[in-house]
């Protein structure tokens, strides 16, 4: 998105919450039916099935004991810096081992952003869906906390708000009652910037994590596909991932 594109969208948002907050102040009231997140959708700049958003992770650049990437994560979504085995943490790091050869990887796990999400086929409510650029989002208006997602995903992906949420991000609405997991951090890729988790990395000079566009084959990430051996987590479930692994 070019810079002239992603002032107009933040304009076109800024004055639609404007023109909400003004009803309220009024004392105007939301048709039924009508939800602030549909407002917010309204001021989005079109996704289209031309893009697909995927990550490619590096696991050779990977740096055990490094957490730039979830400390990012936490920092930009409002998620709790020190996580319990209760609160939510939508990107972890997993130590693995290679049996036969020894060999240790650090691997960030998160939604994996499937083609064909099983998180999408057993909500009851289509709280969870799909966009057309592949990314897998949450409606929390619509969740009702049943978690049928979160048995779904075989990438335990997907957390649950067990507690009241204080100090939300005015970006990332989050709730209590509700499931949530990985945006691909989409507020930020709507304006034409890459997932925090992406950015940290870069910046403690690891370069493990390319974020881009799956179906441009011009993009970087497409090119890198092209030349080097990756694979998905679980492709036996033919899932189709957007995110790719290198190294594994």
């Amino acid at each position: 998105m070019s810079p002239t594109g992603s002032t107009e969208a933040l304009a076109g948002r800024r004055k639609l919450l404007g023109l909400a907050a003004a009803g309220a102040g009024a004392g105007l009231l939301l048709a039924p039916g009508i939800h602030l997140i549909e407002i917010a959708r309204a001021a989005t700049p079109a996704v289209s099935s031309a893009v697909r958003w995927g990550l490619l992770i590096d696991t050779t650049r990977c740096a055990s004991g490094c957490t730039a990437c979830v400390d990012a994560c936490n920092t930009e979504n409002g998620l709790d810096p020190r996580p319990s085995p209760t609160s939510a943490q939508w990107i972890r790091k997993v130590e693995i081992k290679e049996v036969r050869t020894g060999r240790e990887a650090s691997v960030p796990v998160m939604c994996q952003h499937c083609a064909e999400p099983p998180c999408v086929d057993v909500c009851p409510t289509g709280a969870s869906f799909k966009r057309a650029d592949g990314i897998v989002l949450v409606d929390r208006h619509s969740c009702i906390g049943c978690r049928y997602c979160v048995m779904a995903c075989p990438y335990k992906a997907r957390s649950f708000v067990h507690e009241p949420v204080t100090a939300q991000k005015p970006d990332v609405p989050r709730g209590k009652g509700c499931v949530e997991g990985c945006t691909m951090c989409v507020h930020r890729v709507d304006r034409g910037d890459t997932p925090a988790c992406v950015e940290a990395c870069t910046k403690a000079g690891h370069h493990a994590m390319l974020f881009g566009d799956l179906n441009d084959p011009a993009s970087t990430i497409s090119q890198r596909i092209r030349t080097v051996a990756t694979r998905t987590l679980r492709a036996d479930l033919r899932l189709d991932p957007g995110v790719r692994y290198q190294g594994l």
